[in-house]
């Protein structure tokens, strides 16, 4: 198991790399970014089988990211993984950047799919998984998506054909922060129970405390590590704005904006819970 200090440390530093990509352009979707930390730092610290200088390496593990929104995220995991140069930060939703706002295949080294319209992630998961099966390449695939969805009837297709295919080099890891858009995710679309029907579809699934690292290092280990043939799912119960407890008890963070003094307060108060 990797040293739970150590994983501290990465979604620390990812947090730190979000917020300052907030700051860049004054708003963003800063709350994902925090409660997502850990499973990201876990991911890509811990579970997963790239080279930070061969982004396209064949044998490489697949991160999709369905919930494109989530990119501010993403690019600081790939930053914290030596993927992304962290000089590229400052351009975060610039013209040319190599990191627009929403996750793009064709512009970010280590991205492999475009996301945008929710509900796509999954099933282009389940295509990418059977076609490295017939190829007989063990790596595994890993579809990120949101609680919001699970609103799409896409997203339930996808789950049945994974299942029907034995994809046991799938698994799928969903942020239940339950907030889009337009109010709780839960009140938005009744979505539990949530274990239950993924178990019904299929899947071995697993819910954690998204921002226990003990905990999503526990879940990564046994959904890689599980004898079963079929698909895995890890259900990621997390907090939006975790680790800033002004953005945590926003009634609404699903997209912020902050006043300009409030990003270096955010970066204080981040850097004072690691000293």
């Amino acid at each position: 198991m990797s040293d739970l200090s150590a994983l501290e440390k990465h979604a620390y530093r990812i947090r730190r790399f979000a917020l300052r990509m907030g700051e860049v352009q004054g708003q963003g979707y800063i709350g994902q970014a925090l409660g997502y930390a850990d499973v990201l730092a876990v991911a890509y610290c811990h579970a997963m089988n790239v080279r930070t200088k061969e982004p396209e390496w064949e044998g490489r593990d697949r991160f999709l990211l369905s919930h494109g929104h989530y990119a501010i995220a993403h690019y600081a995991a790939l930053i914290e993984a030596g993927i992304i140069e962290e000089s590229e930060l400052d351009t975060y939703g610039g013209d040319d950047s190599h990191l627009p706002m929403s996750g793009m295949a064709t512009y970010t080294a280590g991205m492999e799919m475009s996301g945008g319209s929710l509900g796509q992630g999954l099933a282009i998961a389940v295509g990418m998984a059977l076609g490295l099966k017939h190829k007989k390449n063990p790596a595994f695939v890993y579809n990120s998506m949101s609680d919001g969805e699970l609103d799409e009837g896409a997203t339930w297709e996808a789950a049945m054909g994974a299942a029907h295919h034995r994809l046991d080099n799938l698994i799928c890891l969903v942020d239940i922060n339950n907030q889009q858009a337009d109010g709780p995710s839960g009140k938005v679309m009744g979505f539990e129970p949530l274990v239950d029907k993924w178990a019904a579809f299929g899947w071995h699934v697993q819910r954690v405390n998204g921002n226990d690292l003990g905990a999503v290092v526990a879940a990564f280990d046994a959904a890689r590590s599980c004898a079963e043939p079929k698909p895995r799912v890890i259900l990621f119960d997390t907090l939006m704005g975790k680790g800033i407890p002004f953005l945590e008890q926003r009634e609404k963070n699903h997209f912020i904006r902050v006043d300009p003094p409030e990003w270096q307060q955010a970066l204080a108060v981040l850097d004072q819970s690691q000293s």
